[in-house]
């Protein structure tokens, strides 16, 4: 049995985010949606990452991106909240309700299935917010594989995304 709740190649992603973070001298915010709070949990899993991790927002209505991140309503109506756009407003939302100069966020369908065909099951959207930069947007399209897969390839993704973010800055 493995100590923890996560599984180590999330673990050492992790720590690997935590380490460029501080070597960096940033503090992190996340927004998530359809990973419910997963990114912040398995940073949180790493000892010592309050040095690190200022807060996590877990916005999975459309409500609580506005409530919580400034995401306008008109924007969610229009592009829908699995958008490039509102992955943008949300890690840009994440970050002016923090006290961190990096943000991460992330939206999709985890499924299993979809509601649309223009937005099927695996298809996320991730944006990171970097204080004095540009905001930078990517997508990935992991395709039916199931809701608990979609999530951890979200998670990894997502560590990815910060992991080249903070090297292509330093």
């Amino acid at each position: 049995m493995t100590e923890g709740l996560l599984d180590g190649e999330i673990r050492d992603r992790a720590a690997a985010v935590l380490d460029a973070c501080r070597h960096a001298g940033l503090m992190l915010v996340t927004a998530e949606s359809c990973t419910g709070g997963l990114i912040a949990a398995a940073l949180t899993e790493i000892p010592g990452s309050s040095d690190v991790l200022d807060r996590g927002f877990v916005t999975y209505s459309y409500a609580a991106k506005s409530q919580m991140l400034g995401v306008p309503a008109g924007l969610i109506a229009a592009k829908g909240a699995v958008s490039a756009e509102v992955a943008r407003a949300m890690a840009e939302g994440a970050l002016a309700h923090a006290e961190a100069g990096l943000a991460i966020a992330v939206t999709g369908v985890a499924g299993p299935g979809s509601d649309s065909q223009a937005k099927p099951a695996g298809l996320v959207h991730l944006a990171s917010a970097l204080r004095g930069h540009a905001t930078v947007h990517e997508v990935q399209r992991f395709g039916d594989i199931g809701r608990a897969r979609v999530r951890r390839a979200t998670v990894l993704s997502a560590f990815a995304h910060l992991l080249g973010r903070l090297s292509a800055c330093s």
